[in-house]
């Protein structure tokens, strides 16, 4: 499949948002930073799991789960281990077992469960697929014992959005960069802004999804209340989706590298937590962390990082050799 700029750019776009939104998370005391914290988390993991579905092929053969052990749960426990260490050495405790996902690695035990799922959804129709996953996604709820341990209540709450992301096509994501969608979208995007805002004791676990609907106070119509937000983040990705331009830029070739960004950033964000670096008291504040957020996206997109990280990532040492390569041809190069 030739890349379609236009998915490497919603990547990117996603994975800033991730980053920023992890920045400001200690700051959402204020109403402020609090809607804006709740209105990015309304739709940028629905979102980036979307794009995840839309790229998902779920042949389900040997080969194919064989793969998908290597690409995510070969990572997750470098990572699980790696994360483990950083918090000691940070004065953190909280391990909890290897299944306990760490920080934000949920996303790679959810992604390959994700995949295993779609081997069987697979096989019934769009309709019927993408509506039994929101019904157990609204079940699950009501299970204390589905928590985070194995991201089992985020593997089952976003699932449908991994699906349905499965089921699109190209033409039917393209239909949101039509006008009328577009200029409905921005009603959506300040709708939602100005309900955060006017309703700041809404707990940000119904957008996390690894709660139950005990834990988050509402152990009887927590069913409703997911259901209402499965339509809100629906409407949010996709009024997102719509604004994301479809040129290519300087900054699509780094779309293709958000699995580094994702699964790195968390090591400036726990230091920066640790030793209080920041603080929000302005606007200027937070364009201040924006900016040091894309910088990280920059940083850990580069590529002298994905060199260092890719036996780690991908189990693959090829930007390094490719690397040691030239260096040895311009070397013999200057010889002659």
């Amino acid at each position: 499949m030739e890349r379609n700029a236009y998915f490497d750019n919603a990547k990117l776009v996603l994975i800033f948002l991730v980053v920023f939104g992890h920045m400001i998370q200690p700051f959402i005391d204020g109403a402020g930073i609090n809607t804006l914290y709740m209105w990015i988390y309304t739709f940028h993991m629905p979102a980036f799991i979307f794009l995840a579905g839309f790229f998902a092929k779920g042949s389900g053969n040997q080969k194919y789960i064989i793969n998908l052990v290597k690409k995510l749960l070969v990572p997750y426990l470098i990572f699980q281990l790696l994360y483990t260490g950083y918090y000691f050495l940070l004065g953190k405790s909280g391990w909890q077992g290897i299944f306990y996902p760490q920080w934000s690695l949920w996303f790679l035990f959810s992604l390959f469960s994700w995949h295993i799922l779609l081997v069987w959804f697979k096989k019934f129709p769009a309709t019927i697929s993408v509506s039994l996953a929101v019904l157990i996604g609204l079940v699950v709820g009501y299970f204390g014992e589905i928590g985070h341990t194995y991201s089992l209540s985020r593997t089952f709450v976003f699932f449908p959005f991994f699906l349905f992301g499965y089921w699109c096509t190209t033409e039917q994501v393209m239909w949101l960069k039509r006008k009328r969608v577009k200029i409905a979208s921005l009603i959506v995007l300040f709708v939602v802004a100005v309900a955060i805002y006017f309703a700041p004791d809404f707990n940000s676990g119904w957008l996390l999804a690894s709660k139950s609907y005990g834990a988050l106070d509402m152990p009887a119509y927590g069913g409703l209340a997911r259901l209402l937000v499965y339509v809100t983040s629906a409407m949010m990705a996709m009024s997102v989706l719509a604004w994301i331009p479809q040129k290519h830029s300087w900054f699509t070739q780094l779309g293709k590298r958000t699995l580094y960004v994702y699964l790195l950033h968390g090591f400036f964000i726990q230091f920066f937590r640790q030793i209080d670096l920041f603080q929000v008291s302005h606007f200027i504040d937070v364009v201040g962390i924006a900016i040091v957020s894309a910088g990280i996206v920059l940083l850990l997109s580069n590529k002298p990082v994905l060199g260092i990280w890719q036996p780690f990532i991908e189990g693959r040492m090829t930007i390094l050799k490719n690397a040691f390569n030239r260096t040895v041809e311009q070397i013999q190069h200057r010889i002659q």
